[in-house]
């Protein structure tokens, strides 16, 4: 008898640069490929990956050898995003002026994810950000 079973917790340890966000986005696709209707979740999923990711990168101020871990999970019909860095300064949403170039990212984690937050590392140095998206209709 074949069962079909859903991928479980993904994780991966990426090297701390902006070149790199292209691999977490393959990544993710890829666990969502797993998932029955993981396409439901692909678009805001990728936005907001790519936002905690390039977040991390830019705003962690940890040494190069540090990593960026990235971990994905199907929750009660939520995909959970979560992106652990070396730092422990915690992000806060702000107002960027419509000039800005930079400044809006975690405004649109605010606005796409149904909920997000962040909290220290249980068993290491950092924190982590994580996010909950519900699926598409």
């Amino acid at each position: 008898m074949l069962m079909s079973r859903r991928p479980r917790m993904f994780v991966a340890r990426l090297d701390s640069r902006t070149e790199s966000t292209p691999l977490a986005r393959y990544l993710l696709r890829a666990y969502l490929a797993g998932l029955p209707s993981g396409d439901r979740y692909r678009d805001t999923a990728e936005l907001l990956l790519c936002e905690l990711f390039a977040n991390a990168v830019q705003h962690s101020g940890a040494p190069d050898d540090r990593h960026i871990e990235i971990r994905f999970a199907l929750v009660s019909s939520r995909l959970r995003l979560e992106v652990h860095d070396a730092s422990t300064v915690r992000p806060s949403v702000r107002a960027a002026a419509p000039d800005d170039e930079h400044g809006r990212g975690l405004f649109l984690v605010n606005e796409l994810a149904e909920r997000w937050g962040c909290a220290s590392r249980p068993c290491g140095i950092g924190k982590f950000v994580w996010a909950l998206i519900a699926p598409a209709v």
